[in-house]
């Protein structure tokens, strides 16, 4: 058949793309499409134009968002839509996105897909929408300002066409290029005036503030949803604003002031999810169980949660960890996740969390190993922190480096990949309200973050979450009864003190009913003949890593005794 003429190629990448395009998503001609194309012959041209229009049609109407109860979907077809996100800053005083002085932002953008994240909390400073003296500025002007000459050659060198930019006009560039890749945004408002965040009484706190005038924050909002109204399968929400906090601070004012910005982006831009921050630097939101925040706006209201060892330090360094992972469960319950619970159940976004990566202590490692198993059952949306491996200007010093980053000083590879591997069942999107399967558990290791399994010959071993096959599902029907391999009549086993687990067909013995025997709630014990428990206990030093079950440690939350081996959690799932 005859191929197409040149100028009926150039309306054919006209009407494939420019759809796409238009969605947020900008799919680059290849040679496979001219192909296609060619095949089918210039008679078919009209064809195969609808066929383009009609794949275009299906992009588009698959989002924007909404919320259905305690879960995001997607408006088309209402399946979930999980984020698992990642922090990425742009709010300090050059107001220019870090690390594009390091890579180019493409390069950047396929990083952060490579692992494993759909998503980016994308940071801004509300001056930068609202004062002249701040938007005016170019990249480069600002730059110069702060005599950041490394910072302006790097971006000369690996993002050239950002480098010449208004403040704003690169900051939505950089949008529109992580949006080409694929990835959603969060654009969170982190500060009014740009410095790094957050002092208690830094004039950013609160309404009222030095820097927080409410008039002003509302006219960043609007001027924000307005700007990316046109885009909404790539900017799906906004965050109105970072930890609140300060002495000004008070329960009143928060609703009368978020209630009226909530309505602000609503009104300029109805498609975008509304994300809703708490008091206490974002670890407060109880006071909803009290008093509803009044709206929905259509389907659009998120709300928002921190959650560090900052504040808790003194609880994982003295507490027993049993003890201390259990209060802090609670805690986090009673002050935030029970929004996701009840009649008028609402999404919960964990915007903020993560560790120390380049030398992780001993509280981190308590407090990682009980947030994974907690956020896990509940299947949350998170963002974790942080993307930047480095800063162009921090608190008075240039290219400083961050140890919560993900990425090495470089920009260019994962600092610490383990990590990376921990977070799959994190990633994993675990429960889906319009799915048909029948509920089933993954039995996680909470310190590894990697799935129980059964291997060949029948061997129970932990390993990487990231396939989710029917060798990793289980069911139980609580405490004192068999986990079972779905789908057979087996069961997992205990045989002995510091002996591997077995999967056997004898589910009525004590040895192969299980219940919960710590105050973590974590600890999955078996009895033997004596009537004494036997812990499932990994130490993975592999991606297959048998398990063995052992005496239960630190029942009696004995001074310096770790359990942190022997925590486990049956995390609920109903994804084929």
């Amino acid at each position: 058949m005859p191929a197409l003429y040149p100028n009926q190629r150039r309306l054919y990448r006209l009407y494939l793309c420019w759809p796409f395009a238009k969605c947020g998503r900008i799919f680059k001609w290849s040679k496979a499409s001219y192909k296609f194309a060619e095949m089918k012959g210039k008679n078919n041209l009209q064809t195969i134009l609808l066929i383009s229009l009609a794949m275009s049609a299906t992009l588009c109407n698959s989002l924007p968002l909404s919320t259905r109860g305690r879960w995001i979907v997607d408006n088309a077809a209402g399946g979930r839509v999980k984020m698992a996100c990642v922090n990425w800053v742009s709010h300090l005083e050059p107001l220019v996105t870090e690390g594009i002085h390091a890579q180019p932002v493409e390069r950047i953008a396929e990083t952060v897909k490579a692992m494993g994240f759909n998503c980016i909390r994308l940071t801004y400073a509300t001056f930068m929408w609202t004062r002249a003296d701040y938007n005016n500025r170019t990249v480069a002007q600002s730059l110069d300002s702060f005599n950041l000459t490394q910072a302006k050659e790097g971006i000369a060198r690996n993002n050239p066409k950002l480098l010449n930019l208004q403040i704003i006009d690169a900051y939505e560039a950089v949008v529109n290029e992580l949006g080409a890749h694929g990835l959603m945004l969060v654009l969170d408002n982190h500060v009014s005036k740009p410095l790094w965040c957050c002092a208690r009484e830094d004039g950013n706190g609160f309404f009222g503030d030095m820097y927080f005038d409410p008039k002003e924050w509302i006219k960043g909002l609007t001027d924000v949803s307005t700007r990316f109204k046109n885009n909404p399968q790539v900017v799906v929400a906004l965050s109105m604003r970072n930890e609140m906090r300060g002495a000004r601070s008070n329960v009143p004012d928060w609703y009368r002031y978020m209630r009226k910005g909530a309505k602000a982006i609503h009104k300029a831009n109805p498609k975008v999810l509304v994300i809703v921050s708490g008091l206490n630097f974002d670890k407060d939101l109880s006071f909803l169980g009290r008093k509803s925040f009044g709206f929905t706006l259509n389907n659009k209201v998120v709300f928002e949660a921190h959650w560090y060892t900052f504040d808790f330090t003194q609880q994982w360094q003295q507490l027993p960890p049993n003890r201390a992972c259990r209060q802090r469960a609670d805690e986090f319950q009673r002050d935030a996740a029970f929004l996701t619970t009840g009649d008028k159940a609402a999404p919960l976004f964990i915007s903020e969390y993560g560790i120390n990566l380049q030398e992780t202590s001993q509280v981190d490692s308590r407090y990682f190993t009980c947030f994974l198993p907690t956020v896990a059952e509940k299947d949350l949306d998170w963002a974790l922190w942080t993307l930047q491996a480095s800063y162009h200007y921090r608190q008075g010093h240039a290219g400083g480096g961050e140890s919560y980053s993900v990425l090495d000083y470089s920009w260019s590879k994962p600092r610490y990949p383990q990590f990376l591997e921990r977070m799959v069942i994190l990633q994993n999107l675990l429960q889906d309200p319009n799915s048909n399967v029948s509920p089933y558990y993954l039995l996680v290791h909470a310190q590894s973050g990697f799935c129980v399994n059964v291997k060949h010959n029948d061997v129970v071993s932990v390993s990487s979450c990231r396939k989710n096959s029917r060798n990793s599902r289980w069911n139980h029907e609580g405490d004192r009864s068999p986990i079972k391999k779905l789908g057979r009549k087996h069961c997992l086993k205990a045989v002995g003190d510091g002996v591997p687990l077995t999967l056997s067909d004898d589910c009525s013995s004590p040895r192969a009913t299980w219940q919960l025997v710590s105050d973590s709630m974590l600890q999955i014990a078996a009895m033997d003949e004596q009537g004494n428990p036997l812990c499932l206990d990994a130490t993975p030093s592999s991606n297959s890593t048998p398990i063995l079950t052992r005496a239960c440690a630190c029942l009696n939350n004995e001074a310096g005794c770790d359990p942190l081996s022997q925590w486990f959690k049956l995390v609920p799932s109903n994804i084929a």
